[in-house]
C-alpha cells in the first residue's frame, strides 16, 4: 500500500519550489522621435502632447531637442505600448503629410 503524503508535507515541498523562482522586471522600451527638415515644430508639440500625454512646456522642450540634436525620448514603456505610441505618433504624422518619424529601442538596465 502507498503512502499519501500528509497536508504539511506538500507544503513544505510547494514553499521550496516557490523559493526558487525568480522575479525579473519586464525590459522597458524608449520611444525616441527623429528630425526631419519637414515636419513643422508645430506638429512636433502637438504629437508630444496628444500621443505621449506631455505637457505643453515639455512638448515644447522636446520639440527643441529634436531639432538642434536630431533626435529626444518622448517616453519609456513596456515594449507593447512604445509601439503603439510610435506608430500612433507616425500615422497622425503621414495623415498630416508630414515625414515624422519615430524609433523604438530597449532600455539598458543600467538606466
Amino acid at each position: 500500500m502507498t503512502r499519501r503524503p500528509t497536508p504539511s508535507q506538500h507544503i513544505q515541498s510547494d514553499s521550496a519550489v516557490l523559493e526558487k523562482v525568480k522575479i525579473t522586471r519586464p525590459p522597458r522600451y524608449s520611444v525616441w522621435m527623429l528630425n526631419d527638415d519637414f515636419t513643422p515644430m508645430e506638429f512636433v508639440v502637438e504629437v508630444l502632447q496628444i500621443v505621449f500625454q506631455l505637457d505643453p512646456a515639455l512638448s515644447q522642450r522636446l520639440m527643441w531637442e529634436i531639432h538642434t540634436k536630431g533626435k529626444s525620448r518622448c517616453g519609456i514603456y513596456s515594449y507593447d505600448i512604445a509601439t503603439t505610441k510610435a506608430k500612433k505618433a507616425m500615422e497622425l504624422a503621414t495623415e498630416a503629410g508630414h515625414p515624422l518619424r519615430c524609433i523604438v529601442e530597449k532600455e539598458n538596465r543600467a538606466t
